[in-house]
């Protein structure tokens, strides 16, 4: 049998069982729009571990991460820096959230903030900015889907038809389980992920260079710059500390905060469930040190490739390997961008309905009609990545940029939520306005950038003043309604 055929039907094999995993999962959630939504608040501690750690690891990890390594060296290291601690504010924010969505029936997580600063247009303004950040990482994950495809089989499966394959079986488990699926199916990708990435990550450096270690000391004697921190920036350039240290706190400041992660809080079914994965969290992290390892084992044995994030493909189909080996890594990504991409349309869907559509249009939307909602704009907004992935040279240069910049002017609205009663819906309504303006005239206008520091940080402080000022010069809020929300 031809090698490409193997690689097909183990990769075939991976998706029907993703399928079935995802499928059969919807048997255990409610028919109401909790159950389709936020597993009627019943995920368990490994569920969440799961689908908190393998949401996160997209086809960026399998691809990006060592293409990083390959073509920034130590500078690859920022990712374990944010990752590892991203999501400790849930420890301490968490079990509020989760108790205030158990007492309100929230979902998403417009639902907390538009109502404790009792505010649509608040709920209509995030609902905006999390699908402007939502669009450009789904588009990339269906581009991962396509590009494994069409490199493992050697072009006779092209990306777009890779694509459609993959998300095929996304938008069918997610169609009928909704979050249920996305849980079980990640734990399943997650479990695979983490074995694959240890499997590679030790074999190839061992058949490049006899092992990790004799890797490293062949990298500190040929090219000791990609071993030096901060490494090396996009432009190739030596990375300023500014520029790797306001990364990093970007970073965490937004990772807690992306909605689709947000709205699992709602999903844990104790406070003692979430504090457990907040703790064991960081563990997950380890799967990303053999992908770095081979981003790293590639950059003597295979010079020159392009794109960087093309080098983790390259070494495994230029090393005569097993094709059921190579067929596995293909499921291995597909895991990695299915992981990310069935949480983003799901959670993308709930949001477009509850956050804008009920706000602004129907408020009344009974749950019957709610759920057959979502479910139909889980696959209009997969249509709508598809064609941007397959058909269209839109760049997400921009949208990317600003993703993380938008999302962390979330955090005013945290922080005051919970933790400033003198807080009014004027006031971060102006802060979300100006942070948000703020990142996009930072982003356009790189001369105004000082030591590279990200846009985000300016445009959170923008947030905080503008909010701070704005609050103070405005009408306090009712202190009944303020004191059901602040921590004491």
């Amino acid at each position: 049998m031809e090698s490409w055929l193997i690689v097909t039907l183990v990769t075939v094999g991976y998706l029907l069982v993703s399928l079935l995993v995802g499928v059969f999962a919807g048997r255990r959630a409610s028919s109401s729009t909790a159950g389709y939504v936020v597993a009627d608040r019943e995920f368990g501690f490994v569920i969440m571990y799961f689908v908190m750690g393998a949401s996160i690891f997209s086809a960026f990890a399998f691809l990006g991460g060592p293409g990083w390594a390959y073509s920034r060296g130590a500078a690859a290291f920022y990712i374990l820096s944010y990752g590892i601690v991203g999501l400790a504010p849930w420890y301490f924010y968490g079990p509020r959230v989760a108790a205030l969505g158990r007492k309100y029936g929230y979902v998403t997580q417009a639902d907390l903030f538009a109502h404790r600063f009792q505010s649509p247009a608040l709920s209509v303004l995030m609902a905006i900015i999390s699908l402007v950040c939502f669009l450009p990482y789904l588009i990339l994950q269906m581009e991962g889907a396509g590009y494994v495809f069409d490199v493992v089989t050697e072009g006779r499966v092209p990306p777009a038809a890779g694509a459609a394959i993959a998300y095929g079986v996304v938008l069918i488990y997610v169609y009928y389980s909704g979050v249920m699926g996305v849980g079980w199916t990640n734990t399943f990708q997650g479990i695979f992920m983490m074995a694959l990435a240890w499997g590679l990550g030790l074999y190839l450096p061992y058949q490049l260079y006899g092992g990790v270690g004799p890797m490293f000391e062949a990298l500190s004697q040929s090219v000791p710059e990609m071993l030096t921190a901060p490494g090396l920036d996009a432009d190739g350039l030596l990375w300023t500390w500014g520029g790797y240290s306001s990364s990093i706190a970007i970073s965490v400041f937004g990772f807690s905060l992306w909605p689709h992660y947000f709205m699992k809080i709602y999903a844990a079914r104790d406070e003692r469930t979430l504090k457990r994965t907040v703790v064991w969290y960081p563990t997950f992290m380890i799967f990303l040190l053999p992908i770095m390892f081979i981003g790293f084992a590639g950059i003597l044995r295979f010079p020159g490739v392009e794109p960087a994030d093309a080098i983790l493909p390259t070494i495994v189909t230029s090393l005569d390997l097993p094709s059921i080996v190579v067929g596995l890594f293909c499921a291995g990504a597909l895991a990695a961008s299915m992981s990310t991409g069935d949480a983003l349309v799901h959670a993308a869907g709930t949001i477009l309905v509850n956050d804008l559509y009920k706000v602004w249009f129907k408020p009344d939307l009974d749950d019957a009609s709610e759920r057959r909602l979502i479910r139909f704009l889980v696959i209009v907004i997969a249509g709508v990545a598809y064609y941007f992935a397959v058909f269209s040279s839109f760049s997400l240069v921009y949208l990317l940029l600003f993703s993380y910049g938008f999302l962390n002017q979330f955090l005013p609205l945290l922080v005051a939520a919970f933790f400033w009663p003198r807080a009014t819906r004027p006031g971060v309504l102006a802060g979300l306005i100006v942070g948000c303006a703020t990142v996009i005239i930072w982003t356009r206008f790189p001369e105004l950038q000082w030591q590279r520091i990200h846009p985000g940080i300016w445009g959170l402080g923008a947030n905080f003043i503008a909010m701070v000022s704005v609050s103070l010069a405005t009408e306090p809020m009712d202190d009944e309604h303020v004191r059901e929300f602040v921590v004491t």
